[in-house]
């Protein structure tokens, strides 16, 4: 795969991005469509909102924007690179094709790391609530039945996934779209016993800003990582029929859903209720339900919640199974991991041997939550704490660098764009390493920046030292001709 090249010594654009890609092309448009609507919306929106309301006020709409923007540019420049080039590893191989191996083995393995440790807490989350619900079943075993369903969904064919994450999606959206409803309803006073709120918890209670701007940037910092998971679409989409169309129409369509999910929820939220009311760890969507009357509003919420979990445990076993495969495509993983199930056309094409990889260190990580939540797993946690924005660098470089030798070599593949490039891909950057900046200088933050940047330094060492004995390898080569 690496020896494909151009002239200038760079890998060739078409080289190894899925011509034979021998995984199924098993997903339709509508599971990606839901793929993505479920990835805007997770428990950091339920539930983690409230730390981002606490912090900026009413000013937090104002912070998801400045977040959700952030989002939406990165994934109008993943789409660009995904339309043009549909992979499996997605921006690990646009990072390989714009910067080198050392990138696309970086980030790849990167992504693979902080889809594994999240994913611990996704079960364990979803293991307290079910077990509140039946207590005679133990956490663990709760664990234990969660890993083993969604390992066997992802062990067969692709379409099971993809049909489990339609009707998750579908539940959280309908959850998200009935809670606008009844809110604005109670907004205008339309619902029994409600009168309109009108603009009082906006302007009073400290104002719009009550801890100003600082109050504002504060809320991005808490809120900006709920936006993770989006990258999966790109990764699904090299299991489509019509790979380019379908991640193109995905990022389209992902600027209106986070207007309308996370700043529409956020509008209505501190529209309702005086932002001083809400408690910490408790669920904003909870306390305006209970505002509203809607009885059993607590157990409703942990429902989406506990839905909103096992949808993102599900998901991320698939991205992470299908990183690990793509990193063994291209030499970056070990060569077993390619072992797929059947033929890609039969319902088989499944990675299966990556899909148990990825589940095995899925369960040992589990077991560290489990057993030392407070130490060992708080590390691990830590080290993928700003990882995504590691990521999310390297795809605005990545793109930086692609988007010219794509107008050069294959225009016709240009089929979603960037807007404003390059303008608006160095003020992503910029933003990204604001936010950096913000995780230094904030006491809570900083544990999670210094470790993660140790995770990214050991992994760049690991790439340098390989990319180091790659060099001399091919030295030898001629060499050993004459």
């Amino acid at each position: 795969m690496h020896d494909a090249t151009t002239q200038a010594g760079e890998p060739a654009l078409g080289a190894g991005t899925g011509a034979k890609e021998p995984l199924s092309a098993g997903l339709k448009q509508r599971h990606l469509t839901m793929l993505g609507l479920g990835g805007v919306i997770g428990a950091g929106l339920f539930v983690g909102s409230g730390a981002g309301i606490a912090v900026a006020g009413p000013g937090i709409v104002l912070s998801y924007l400045i977040a959700g923007a952030l989002a939406t540019l990165v994934m109008r420049m993943l789409g660009e690179m995904s339309a043009a080039i549909p992979a499996s590893g997605a921006f690990s191989v646009h990072a390989e094709r714009a910067l080198g191996r050392w990138a696309g083995f970086s980030v790849g393995w990167l992504y693979w790391f902080l889809l594994v440790v999240v994913l611990a807490v996704e079960a364990t989350g979803a293991a307290q609530i079910a077990h509140g619900w039946v207590p005679a079943v133990p956490q663990w075993g709760w664990v234990l039945i969660f890993m083993i369903v969604f390992t066997v969904a992802n062990l067969s064919a692709v379409k099971n996934f993809g049909e489990f994450e339609f009707w998750f999606a579908a539940l959280k959206v309908t959850a998200i779209v009935l809670f606008l409803a009844l809110s604005l309803l109670a907004v205008f006073g339309v619902l029994p016993d409600t009168e309109p709120v009108g603009l009082t918890n906006l302007t009073g209670h400290g104002g719009l800003l009550p801890h100003g701007w600082g109050g504002v940037i504060s809320g991005v910092l808490a809120v900006v990582f709920a936006f993770g998971g989006l990258e999966v679409v790109t990764i699904a989409a090299a299991e489509s029929d019509d790979p380019a169309r379908a991640v193109g129409r995905a990022v389209r369509s992902a600027v209106w859903r986070i207007l309308f999910f996370y700043v529409g929820s956020m509008l209505v939220i501190v529209t309702l209720l005086p932002w001083s009311s809400m408690q910490p760890g408790k669920s904003p969507y909870v306390a305006v339900l209970e505002h509203i009357g809607v009885p059993g509003a607590g157990q409703i919420m942990n429902i989406v919640v506990f839905v909103a979990l096992l949808s993102a445990l599900n998901a991320n076993l698939y991205g992470s199974s299908r990183m690990v495969f793509s990193l063994a495509e291209r030499g970056e993983a070990p060569r077993a991991l390619l072992k797929v199930s059947g033929e890609a056309g039969s319902g088989g094409g499944v990675p299966r041997r990556a899909v148990l990889a990825s589940v095995a260190f899925g369960f040992v990580s589990v077991l560290l939550n489990l057993k030392w939540p407070d130490s060992v797993f708080l590390y691990m946690l830590n080290a993928v704490g700003a990882v995504l924005l590691f990521v999310w660098g390297l795809i605005a470089v990545s793109q930086l660098r692609l988007r010219p030798r794509i107008e050069r070599e294959a225009p016709g593949k240009l089929t979603l764009r960037m807007w404003a490039f390059p303008y608006l891909t160095w003020a992503a950057l910029l933003a990204m390493g604001g936010v950096l900046v913000l995780m230094l200088t904030d006491d809570t933050a900083r544990p999670q920046l210094l470790w993660s940047a140790g995770a990214t330094g050991a992994v760049l060492l690991v790439a340098g030292v390989r990319e180091l004995r790659a060099r001399r390898a091919r030295r030898r080569i001629p060499r050993c001709r004459r």
